[in-house]
């Protein structure tokens, strides 16, 4: 459930092999990964900041390559 109707709420299955997998490559992509993806520097910024809620979240659950 959205905490405001601002925001939503994603959930979605993943292996643990998937998780982890994921955790690495968050781990591993960085600013200039983004920025190249991205059509500014803010939305670069924006969208890092996505990936480190979800790298957060898999870290919470046991998913936190080092």
């Amino acid at each position: 459930m959205a905490k405001n109707s601002g925001e939503i709420c994603l959930s979605v299955s993943l292996s643990r092999q998937q998780a982890w997998d994921l955790a690495q490559f968050l781990k591993r992509t960085g600013f200039a990964d983004f920025r190249s993806h991205a059509v500014d520097d803010e939305e670069a910024r924006r969208m890092q900041n996505v990936a480190g809620k979800v790298r957060q979240s898999l870290k919470q659950l046991g998913y936190a390559p080092r």
